[in-house]
């Protein structure tokens, strides 16, 4: 006996030939998009000679990890490795305290001006970074803070993407939750605090991941304010690798996975909290 059908609705056979249809296509943009990662893992346990091998093969005859001891031995890896984690957290760590505390303000506080400056911080979006990338430097030079952990942080500790996710997510959040806690007797920083940060976990887990990932991978901005080797972040260190006449590519797909790895792994614990946020942010299409 067929099941029921209502005036206007598919066939079973049809909604489940779409359904696989749909989810071949999204398995096969994974893979094709998860394949250049495999193949510079491949190619990083290549030896020199087998990279141009034709034709070229996926798995290596004789894997070898010398690449990655060249990479972790023969260039200070490991300390651009720690400028680039250190800064990052702490931009990161930053951006979740102010970005939450300024989302918050515009979100919930009423206060003259409010609407403008919102406004404005919209508009700082739609500019360029190469457009402020002089006009920061010149700042950083005339207060000493070229070449020092303070100027590629300190610029950085706040932004105007990250205060707009903050308040897009703090406006989901009902009213009568702070109104009850002001019935009790609670502040507007322990509201905050002890009520509307817990709530707004997966809004910082996006927040989280971008700007993490942001500083992670910033390349012009880390290669203006600092000349000093000493502290190079991982993309400068990563194109000290690429050669005029001559690239070792197991040794620069060795330091592009080792460089790819945290990233990948901050992405995989926090993967369910940021699609939450994003949600909750208006900004899924």
């Amino acid at each position: 006996m067929s099941a029921e059908r209502y005036p206007g609705e598919m066939p079973y056979w049809l909604r489940m030939t779409i359904k696989i249809f749909s989810y071949a296509v999204l398995i096969g943009l994974a893979l094709a998009m998860f394949i250049p990662f495999l193949w510079s893992l491949s190619t990083s346990l290549k030896a020199s000679g087998d990279v141009h091998q034709w034709p070229p093969q996926f798995i290596p005859d004789k894997p070898t990890l010398d690449a990655y001891r060249t990479v972790l031995t023969d260039v200070p890896f490991p300390r651009w490795f720690w400028n680039s984690f250190f800064v990052a957290t702490v931009v990161t760590l930053a951006n979740i305290l102010f970005c939450s505390m300024g989302g918050y303000a515009l979100a919930r506080i009423k206060f003259p001006g409010r609407k403008v400056i919102f406004t404005i911080i919209l508009a700082t979006m739609m500019i360029p970074a190469q457009i402020t990338m002089i006009p920061v430097f010149r700042i950083l030079q005339g207060v000493g803070l070229t070449n020092s952990y303070g100027g590629l942080i300190i610029p950085f500790m706040a932004g105007s993407f990250g205060l707009f996710l903050m308040k897009q997510f703090f406006e989901s959040v009902p009213a009568e939750l702070e109104e009850a806690a002001m019935l009790d007797g609670c502040s507007r920083f322990r509201i905050f605090w002890n009520i509307i940060l817990p709530l707004a976990r997966p809004a910082l887990a996006a927040l989280v991941i971008f700007t993490f990932l942001g500083n992670w991978n910033s390349f012009m901005m880390p290669l203006i304010i600092v000349s000093d080797p000493g502290l190079s972040t991982l993309p400068i260190g990563l194109a000290m690798f690429r050669g005029e006449y001559f690239t070792d590519w197991p040794v620069l797909m060795a330091a592009s996975v080792l460089i790819i790895a945290p990233v990948a792994i901050l992405y995989l614990f926090l993967q369910r909290y940021f699609v939450e946020g994003i949600a909750h942010t208006g900004l899924k299409g």
